[in-house]
């Protein structure tokens, strides 16, 4: 009878184990190289994983500016359910914690509240796209300098992001001006 009192406890470790181990298998790898001057202005959110602080947001847009002190003012920007919808506008800032791993920020909308924002792909050549992820394989997304990403790019990054364990049947495709 002592096995049926402690089974639920199993069951309960079990399932936390994997889920544990799911997101410890996701590649959360960052670039070695973020030129912080080129990574400045609007990024286009092309895709994203749902999460409430961003729940029926479209047309939404990223623009990171340098502020005197070294850190980056960022404003997140959308409209409610549709195009022309009721803006909706976050205020945040952001910071290079450890200059030595360039690709790992730290961003805070509220607050000393910081959040990882991991730069886990980027176009080292010309900026035109980016991949952010988190500590966490909840966060996903895919950015681009314009509304529209070409979709060759955009095949590439969703593979990218498969090999690196990504569970991408929840990704939503953001509606954006042009699509």
């Amino acid at each position: 009878m002592q096995i049926f009192r402690i089974l639920p406890i199993i069951i309960v470790l079990f399932v936390f184990s994997c889920t544990n181990s799911q997101s410890q298998m996701t590649d959360k790898s960052t670039v070695k190289v973020l030129d912080l001057n080129r990574y400045l202005g609007t990024w286009y959110e092309i895709a994203r994983f749902p999460h409430s602080f961003e729940k029926n947001l479209v047309g939404v847009t990223a623009t990171y500016s340098l502020k005197k002190d070294g850190m980056m003012e960022v404003l997140n920007q959308g409209f409610k359910n549709k195009l022309d919808g009721a803006p909706s506008k976050a205020y945040g800032k952001a910071k290079i914690p450890d200059k030595s791993d360039p690709g790992k920020l730290k961003v805070s909308f509220f607050w000393i509240f910081y959040a990882d924002y991991f730069v886990l792909e980027l176009d080292q050549e010309h900026y035109q796209y980016a991949m952010i992820g988190s500590s966490s394989d909840n966060y996903f997304w895919i950015l681009g300098r314009t509304p529209v990403m070409d979709s060759d790019v955009y095949k590439m990054l969703l593979d990218k992001a498969r090999k690196r364990g990504y569970n991408l049947e929840k990704l939503y495709k953001v509606p954006q001006p042009g699509i």
